[in-house]
């Protein structure tokens, strides 16, 4: 019974292992027709892009929802799950922001750099063996504080790509040249407001996410703040997007200073997600957060 269990067991890890590699592959695609894109300026290409990009995703739940199956829980609890929601949600994101653009495929490169990087990330350094929740990970407020920061972190990674392409393509236009993205002096404006609108959803739900982390620290660990590495840096990328929107309410601040901060923003976002985990691990810095890493 115990070999059989096992066997089954293997062959369904096995399994997913082989669609995230597809995954990650088709991320790869994605992105190389993206960079084609931005070569050859043609909309076939990007079409093509967008296209392949919608096909990864719709593979990429699959697989998620296969994990969830196989690991009979919320399928983000380690790092290596955590990876690949990363991935997953912040394409789905920028594919549905992208749905109102005509012939505007730039964001993409960003977005799919970070979707391929974390998906590798994940299958060549992190283990998928699917393990039993641990005990700090065992609350109810463990789901709804994961699903509200990667969203937030989702929409954070749409906006700063926005973010970048408008600062690069905004000076040629300036200057007279036309870009042959799909945008242009009448639409470059409309297109940049939609990096703030994102930041205006993404807040509340930045929000949300350390306030339901609060609370899942005091059921896990009896206390709501620790000032843990962690904790810190969700609270300084909670400013720094404070200071963007404040800083798009002035109006001699509302170019290049805002979009410092929105970059800056996403750099903290990275940060709180990824490196102070390792930074605590290589420091020795203790933290209540290392078991994800």
């Amino acid at each position: 019974m115990i070999d059989t269990i096992l066997a089954r067991d293997s062959f369904l890890l096995s399994t997913e292992l082989r669609l995230f590699w597809l995954v990650a592959f088709l991320y790869g695609v994605s992105l190389f027709l993206h960079i084609a894109y931005l070569l050859t300026k043609k909309n076939s290409v990007g079409k093509a892009a967008a296209g392949i990009l919608w096909g990864v995703v719709v593979v990429h739940a699959g697989m998620i929802l296969f994990r969830t199956v196989e690991a009979q829980r919320a399928p983000f609890q380690t790092l290596y799950e955590s990876l690949s929601w990363f991935a997953w949600s912040a394409s789905i994101t920028y594919l549905y922001v992208g749905r109102k653009w005509k012939d505007i495929y730039l964001p993409g490169i960003p977005v799919t750099i970070l979707a391929m990087g974390a998906s590798l990330y994940a299958l060549l350094s992190r283990s998928p063996a699917v393990e039993p929740l641990s005990p700090p990970l065992q609350s109810w407020w463990f789901e709804y504080h994961v699903i509200l920061a990667f969203l937030s972190y989702a929409v954070f990674v749409v906006s700063c790509s926005i973010e970048i392409v408008y600062l690069l393509i905004k000076p040629c236009l300036k200057k007279g040249k036309s870009s042959g993205y799909g945008l242009d002096l009448n639409n470059i404006e409309a297109f940049h407001r939609t990096s703030h609108k994102l930041v205006l959803f993404g807040f509340p739900l930045l929000t949300f996410g350390i306030f339901s982390g609060a609370a899942w620290a005091n059921d896990a660990w009896g206390r709501y703040w620790s000032w843990d590495p962690k904790e810190t840096w969700s609270l300084i990328t909670w400013t720094v997007f404070a200071m963007y929107l404040h800083s798009m309410t002035i109006p001699k601040w509302q170019g290049n200073t805002a979009s410092v901060f929105n970059i800056l923003g996403f750099i903290c976002m990275m940060m709180t997600f990824l490196g102070v985990n390792w930074l605590a691990k290589l420091l020795g810095i203790p933290s209540l957060h290392v078991y994800a890493v």
